[in-house]
C-alpha cells in the first residue's frame, strides 16, 4: 500500500492539540490482542504507569497488523496522532518519516548509547532515515519457526518430525487419525509461511536473491520452484476451515491436539506460555523448519508521531527510554516469546525454544532481514493477495504462481 504522503502533504502539517488531565495521557496504539500479546503489553503499561506522572492509555486495535496499520496511518495523516504506536521494523513507516510526521529520537539514543547495546545493528538501521533515528526497536520477532505437538505424532504412530520433509511424510498418518496436519489461517499468515519456506528450504542465499536482489534467474529458477511446490504441499495439509482463522486460533489447534503443527513466528510461543505449556514437553519448536535455522532481524518497533503538546513529547521520550531498559526487555520478551534487543540481560528463565533463538542470534550468518525490511507495503500487499489466491485455488499451478511472483518482485521498487 502506498500512502502518497509526499505528494499529499505540505511542509506544514496542522495537528490537533489535545488537553490532558495529568502530565500526559499517552495513548499507545497496537494490535497486541491475543492472550500472550495482552500479557506482554500489560508489562509495558504497568512499568510506564509506575514511573509516575504520565499514564499509558491503551489503544488496542483488534485483528491483525495488516488491518490495524491503515487505521494508524489514517489517524496520523488526519491530524489526530496517538502518542505512540506499534509498527514493524522496516519500511512500513518510511513515508510517514519522510513527510516529517515522526518524532526524532536521535538525541535520546545518543545520550543513552543505544548503539552500544542494541543488536543486531540492522534494528537501528531500520529506524534510521537520513542519519536520524525515528523508532525504538522493542524486540526481535522471527517468523522462521514451526510449532508441533509431539503427542499427536505418537497417536499417529510416527516419530515427531525434525524437519519439513519429515512433517510432510507424517501428514497422511495424522489425517488417518482425524488430525489436521497443518494449522493456519489465511492472508498474511500464508504469505509469512511462504517466506519461511523460502529461507528454510532454499537457504539464506536464495532468500536474499529472491527478496532483496530481485534476481530474475533465482525467481524463475528450479530451486525457487521447489519452494513454491512446498507451499502447494502445505495447502494440501491445511483444512478448509483455515479461511478467516486467526493465527492464535491456529496455535490453539496445535496446543489442544487438533493439529500437528503450525508455521508461525515466535509470538506463538507467548500463547503456549500463557497456557502454562512447557517447551520440549507439551510442544516442540523447529527453527528454520529444522533445515536452515535462521532468525529474522525484524520485529516490533514503537514510533512516536509528532505532537504540539510539550508534555506529550516528554512522555514520548520517557517511554522510549523505558522500552530499551533492561527491566522492560526482560519482562516484555519473556511474556511475548520474542528475543530481546539487548544481549546484556539475564534470560535464564527463558524457555528452551527462546534460548534456541537467542543462540542463533549470536552468529551473524544466521540472521536474515524480514520481509517488512526488504519490501514496500504495496509490494507486500500484492504478494499477500497472490499467496491467498494460490493457497485457496489448487487450479493455480506451481508454474503459474512462480511466473506471477517473479513479475511482482521484478517490478517492485
Amino acid at each position: 500500500m502506498r500512502y502518497g504522503l509526499i505528494a499529499a502533504l505540505s511542509a506544514s502539517v496542522a495537528f490537533t492539540t489535545i488537553s490532558f488531565a495529568r502530565a500526559a495521557d499517552l495513548e499507545v496504539t497496537h494490535w497486541w490482542t491475543s492472550g500472550g500479546e495482552a500479557a506482554a503489553v500489560k508489562t509495558l503499561a504497568e512499568q510506564f504507569n509506575k514511573a509516575g506522572g504520565d499514564k499509558w492509555v491503551d489503544g488496542a486495535i483488534g485483528g491483525s497488523g495488516s488491518g490495524a496499520r491503515p487505521i494508524i496511518v489514517s489517524r496520523i495523516l488526519g491530524g489526530n496522532p496517538m502518542g505512540a504506536t506499534q509498527l514493524n521494523h522496516g519500511r512500513q513507516a518510511e513515508e510517514l518519516v519522510q513527510a516529517g510526521l515522526m518524532t526524532d529520537l536521535t538525541e535520546l539514543a545518543e545520550k543513552e548509547g543505544w548503539k552500544d547495546f542494541i543488536r543486531p545493528a540492522s534494528l537501528l538501521e531500520s529506524c534510521t532515515f537520513e542519519g536520524k533515528l525515528y523508532c525504538v526497536p522493542l524486540n526481535i520477532h522471527s517468523w522462521d519457526w514451526m510449532w508441533t505437538n509431539p503427542d499427536v505424532f505418537k497417536q499417529a504412530g510416527v516419530e515427531a518430525p525434525k524437519n519439513w520433509q519429515e512433517f510432510v511424510a507424517a501428514a497422511p498418518k495424522l489425517k488417518e487419525k482425524g488430525i489436521i496436519p497443518l494449522a493456519t489461517g489465511d492472508g498474511w499468515q500464508v504469505s509469512g509461511m511462504f517466506n519461511v519456506l523460502t529461507a528454510s528450504l532454499g537457504g539464506k542465499d536464495l532468500y536474499l536473491k529472491v527478496n532483496k536482489d530481485k534476481d530474475s534467474a533465482a525467481l524463475n529458477g528450479p530451486e525457487f520452484k521447489k519452494v513454491i511446490q512446498a507451499l502447494a504441499d502445505a495447502r494440501s495439509m491445511a483444512d478448509p476451515g483455515y479461511v478467516g482463522r486467526s493465527w492464535n486460533e491456529a496455535t490453539n489447534m496445535v496446543m489442544t491436539g487438533k493439529a500437528g503443527g503450525q508455521i508461525m513466528g515466535d509470538w506463538a510461543q507467548g500463547e503456549f506460555t500463557t497456557a502454562g505449556k512447557v517447551a520440549g514437553k507439551d510442544y516442540d519448536c523447529l527453527p528454520g523448519l529444522g533445515d536452515h535455522p535462521v532468525v529474522e532481524s525484524g520485529g516490533d518497533a514503537i514510533y512516536f508521531p509528532k505532537n504540539k503538546d510539550p508534555e506529550v513529547t516528554k512522555a514520548q521520550l520517557k517511554l522510549a527510554s523505558m522500552l530499551v531498559s533492561k527491566q522492560t526487555q526482560v519482562a516484555f520478551n519473556l511474556a511475548k516469546g520474542s528475543i530481546p534487543i539487548r544481549g546484556d540481560i539475564d534470560m535464564a528463565t527463558a524457555s528452551s525454544c527462546m534460548k534456541k533463538g537467542i543462540e542463533l542470534l549470536k552468529n551473524p550468518d544466521n540472521i536474515i532481514p524480514s520481509g517488512d525490511q526488504l519490501r514496500a507495503p504495496d509490494t507486500q500487499g500484492q504478494i499477500e493477495s497472490l499467496m491467498g489466491e494460490f493457497f485457496s485455488g489448487p487450479e493455480m499451478t506451481v508454474d503459474d504462481m512462480q511466473k506471477r511472483f517473479a513479475e511482482i518482485m521484478e517490478s517492485a521498487h
